[in-house]
């Protein structure tokens, strides 16, 4: 029964889920009939946007769940109800909200089926009992990717660094290349500096977990190249710029970028997009050790530019250089990275928000509508041309922290826009890929943000078959 979701043939006498808005709930009450009525007054209820109501019948047995949702329902108007239902049976009925389309249904089953997440690897957590019958209209195969999708980058950024280090999250790229026919290659160690991709070795040779970039490829080589990169730091100690406790508490999520793009490949792939995927995600661990790079190093990269060390905490921007740099050389149509780069876009839109920048005007466009539409917001950030001289060093081509306190997302940008020459179109997603407390549907924990809004739009841009 996957996601809580069953054939209305397997569900004997189920109960209706009947959705309204604020403004037709009393309608809604009306027709429940009298002992609704009744029950809703002695319990005062005041209908809205998030609320819902379970009413007996005449026998006292559950007869309906009248639920709140708000004039524009979206994915998360029943998410949090397959864990707060009793054990049952449900089917929808949405008579009163007339403007429903295809399009918000499939949304609202969707928001069902990411609300079942849990994650028990540690933990024995009850599973969630009710069940919700397939309605009719709704496209199945899309429900399951999606919330599979969802699943899977919340399961690789939960799980803690011991079980989740740069070996681990290629063992999860390669079951997910299995799964679809893909092709996944993963160079490891020294071999990094014989294939030329420096600062990724350099990154993560302090570490007992070899570095390494795990390579994968998919779909027609005549279809649009489309090339995703992720961030891919295991965990962050902060290097010799060593972080806090407080710091360090959160950083098995420092490789929510390369959840995000293994999940947006899930969707590519198990959708079967007309297009030639490639996705490079440069997994490490930033470790303290005799041999971890050190505050004014200076390396060499990929692209040939040499990167003066300012902060070792600034390692993120290193390894996907490196990986841009190689993925720029193939010339993809489209060319998308993923990071949990800086606390400066937390600083500038908060935890909730998605920041990205690109200097398409059209792409921003787009992701700005896809993102409204799929109730996934991103926000862009400028790409500030003239702040690049903050990324000056007096003895390399650049520094990878930079000068001053200002502006932090933006230079960061900035210093990966040096290595994509070569890419038809660039867009940089700084993601903070966890919930910090609970919402309906949204535990707290890891989270894929900008995949469901890079899904919409890849498929606006290449259509799906």
């Amino acid at each position: 029964m996957p996601f809580q979701l069953i054939d209305r043939d397997q569900a004997e006498n189920s109960v209706p889920l009947v959705l309204a808005t604020k403004g037709t709930a009393d309608q809604a009450i009306s027709e429940l009939g009298g002992v609704a009525e009744n029950w809703l007054t002695a319990r005062d209820f005041k209908p809205g946007a998030g609320k819902h109501v379970l009413i007996p019948g005449a026998d006292g047995e559950l007869s309906a769940v009248l639920v709140i949702v708000d004039d524009q329902p979206d994915i998360w108007s029943l998410s949090g109800l397959s864990k707060s239902l009793p054990d049952n049976a449900y089917h929808l009925e949405c008579g009163l909200l007339t403007d429903l389309s295809e399009h918000d249904l499939q949304a609202l089953v969707t928001g069902w089926a990411i609300g079942t997440y849990r994650f028990d690897r540690y933990k024995s957590i009850d599973a969630p009992t009710a069940r919700l019958v397939w309605p009719d209209g709704v496209y199945r195969q899309r429900v399951e990717q999606m919330a599979g999708a969802t699943s899977m980058v919340r399961d690789l950024i939960n799980t803690p660094a011991e079980d989740m280090g740069p070996g681990a999250l290629a063992d999860a790229a390669k079951a997910l290349a299995a799964d679809h026919g893909a092709e996944c290659k993963v160079t490891t160690g020294t071999d990094l500096l014989d294939d030329n991709l420096p600062m990724i070795h350099a990154v993560g040779r302090a570490a007992d977990r070899a570095p390494r970039l795990i390579d994968l490829t998919w779909g027609n080589e005549d279809h649009p190249k489309v090339t995703l990169v992720g961030k891919g730091v295991c965990f962050d100690s902060g290097g010799l710029d060593i972080k806090p406790a407080s710091g360090m508490e959160l950083m098995k999520k420092d490789m929510g970028g390369a959840a995000n793009v293994l999940g947006l490949a899930k969707l590519v792939m198990g959708g079967n997009l007309p297009v030639r995927l490639r996705v490079l995600v440069p997994a490490v661990e930033n470790a303290v050790s005799g041999n971890a790079f050190r505050p004014g190093d200076v390396l060499p990269s990929r692209k040939g530019l040499t990167v003066e060390i300012g902060n070792t905490d600034a390692e993120g921007r290193l390894i996907l250089a490196d990986a841009l740099a190689l993925a720029a050389e193939e010339e993809p149509d489209l060319l998308i990275d993923m990071a949990t780069l800086t606390g400066a876009a937390r600083v500038a839109v908060g935890t909730e928000l998605a920041a990205f920048m690109t200097d398409d005007e059209d792409i921003a466009a787009a992701l700005n509508e896809c993102g409204a539409a799929q109730a996934d917001p991103v926000w862009r950030l400028p790409l500030w041309q003239p702040y690049l001289k903050m990324m000056k060093s007096d003895v390399a081509d650049l520094n990878n922290a930079g000068s001053g306190r200002f502006a932090g997302a933006t230079t960061a940008g900035l210093f990966l826009k040096e290595f994509v020459d070569g890419a038809g179109s660039w867009v940089h997603f700084d993601i903070m890929g966890y919930n910090s407390s609970a919402r309906p549907g949204r535990p707290k924990g890891g989270e894929a943000m900008g995949m469901r809004t890079l899904d919409a739009y890849l498929r606006k841009r290449y259509g799906a078959r």
